[in-house]
């Protein structure tokens, strides 16, 4: 196929679904993977009828181990390559760390962890023997500042996806592949009802602090295309991320401590 291929985990909703229109708007084939088959169906044939290029679709569960090497046998099978690879899969999980299940946190890990870092190494290869890749780990606000209470992993992960944005950067910038990390602030998206705090958060949140899923989708666009290693969208966000920066990190812990209940289920 002369057109690229882009690969979207997390597709089928939100931001991933928004990244899918925008990439396709820019020549891209897709790959699209999620749980929910109906939904992917429904966008891969939106998508081909509206921008003329392929939409293929592998629903599959990040939480197993084998799916990542599945969507890539998939892909083989079907003779593409991926040249850029949007990393969006991901959820919270309510409740303090020792009110939950090791099972349903080791899902978070390999679903924000180890799934999007694999799949980046197997693709990376060969993104830097054709010299052109585009990888955007969809990261989060919640990863450039102190952790809060609740959803004890969230932070972490997302704060891990950063830092291993900003190394891929750092070694593929010479060789054609950009690599971005996202971090968006609180989006309009189905992630607050899969956590089941919608209400909650929307009655204690401005609604100057949201953004759409399109809004940050096109943002990380511009970011990866631009070679920026973190793009923080919204003028509120960047504000935010500023001062976590330049505030004593036991005023900011406090800060995060009086909010915590406003934004998560203990």
């Amino acid at each position: 196929m002369d057109r690229r291929l882009a690969l979207v985990t997390g597709a089928s909703a939100g931001i991933g679904a928004a990244f899918a229109r925008i990439l396709a708007s820019h020549g891209y084939d897709l790959a699209l993977t999620a749980r929910r088959a109906d939904r992917l169906e429904r966008l891969a044939e939106e998508i081909s009828l509206r921008y003329g290029v392929e939409a293929l679709t592998v629903a599959v569960d990040l939480a197993e181990p084998e799916a990542p090497g599945q969507v890539l046998d998939f892909l083989t099978a079907h003779g593409r390559t991926v040249d850029a690879l949007i990393n969006n899969a991901g959820y919270g999980l309510p409740g303090a760390y020792a009110d939950t299940r090791w099972e349903d946190q080791r899902a978070v890990i390999q679903v924000m962890v180890t799934a999007p870092s694999e799949l980046a190494h197997r693709v990376l290869p060969g993104m830097v023997h054709r010299r052109f890749g585009r990888i955007v780990n969809v990261a989060s606000l919640a990863g450039l500042v102190p952790g809060a209470a609740g959803h004890t992993l969230y932070g972490a992960v997302k704060a891990f996806m950063v830092r291993f944005s900003q190394s891929l950067h750092l070694e593929t910038e010479a060789q054609g592949v950009h690599v971005s990390a996202l971090c968006p602030g609180f989006t309009y998206s189905e992630f607050h009802d899969v956590a089941g705090v919608r209400a909650q958060i929307t009655q204690s949140t401005p609604p100057w602090l949201w953004l759409g899923a399109d809004e940050v989708a096109a943002a990380g666009y511009e970011a990866v295309e631009a070679n920026r290693p973190i793009c923080v969208p919204g003028a509120p966000n960047k504000a935010i991320a500023a001062l976590t920066k330049l505030i004593p990190d036991d005023w900011a812990m406090a800060l995060m401590a009086s909010q915590s209940s406003r934004f998560r289920k203990l």
